[in-house]
């Protein structure tokens, strides 16, 4: 065999690697590109959405749900959707968990100083059932009673209290919030000081 006759497919397997092995590198650039721009993203989205508690406490009702209606959409939820008003049937917010389950959410703007009773909870879980959701969330800018707080584990409601709204505001997922769900609101010492600061 000759030189002559082996050069072309040698000349060919050659040029084929090298294409192989910088599209392997465009490949993986373009990988790691899009996972950089993915993250910038999520953190404009943090920081165009993020406010203060207190700014949220001067929000109207409305506002409020318009909020945690965009913290979810924020999160992933898709079909998301405000129904607060007259005649929700005890829903503000509607929508799918990433996962596809259907969820409904009310929202509580109470003063820090006023904790929520169970029987807003109660009513959370007559609209679950209304609006045949999987997922049912109580978000309030306030605190629980202990009955409440009890009452929502026992019933599988995430109670999103205000210490909790504070994280999922500066970017923690609404999921990752289940997983502290019920552990309490805070020592003795925090809730000495959410009473010097808030009263009640």
């Amino acid at each position: 065999m000759s030189w002559e006759s082996v050069w072309p497919y040698l000349t060919a397997v050659l040029v084929v690697a090298a294409a192989a092995g910088a599209g392997r590198r465009l490949w993986r650039t373009d990988r790691s590109l899009r996972g950089r721009d993915r993250r910038w993203r999520q953190e404009d989205a943090v920081a165009a959405g993020r406010r203060t508690l207190a700014e949220v406490d001067a929000m109207t009702g409305t506002e409020f749900e318009e909020l945690v209606a965009g913290l979810c959409r924020r999160d992933g939820c898709t079909e998301v959707r405000r129904v607060g008003g007259a005649g929700d049937n005890g829903a503000d917010v509607l929508g799918r968990l990433p996962d596809g389950r259907t969820m409904v959410v009310q929202c509580k703007r109470y003063a820090p100083s006023r904790a929520v009773p169970h029987r807003e909870l109660r009513d959370l879980l007559g609209a679950r059932v209304h609006f045949r959701a999987d997922v049912a969330v109580f978000v309030t800018t306030s605190r629980f009673t202990g009955p409440s707080e009890k009452f929502a584990l026992e019933h599988d409601i995430l109670a999103v209290h205000r210490d909790h709204l504070g994280l999922w505001n500066n970017g923690a997922s609404l999921l990752s919030l289940r997983e502290v769900n019920g552990r309490g609101q805070g020592d003795a010492r925090h809730r000495n000081r959410w009473k010097q600061a808030y009263g009640g």
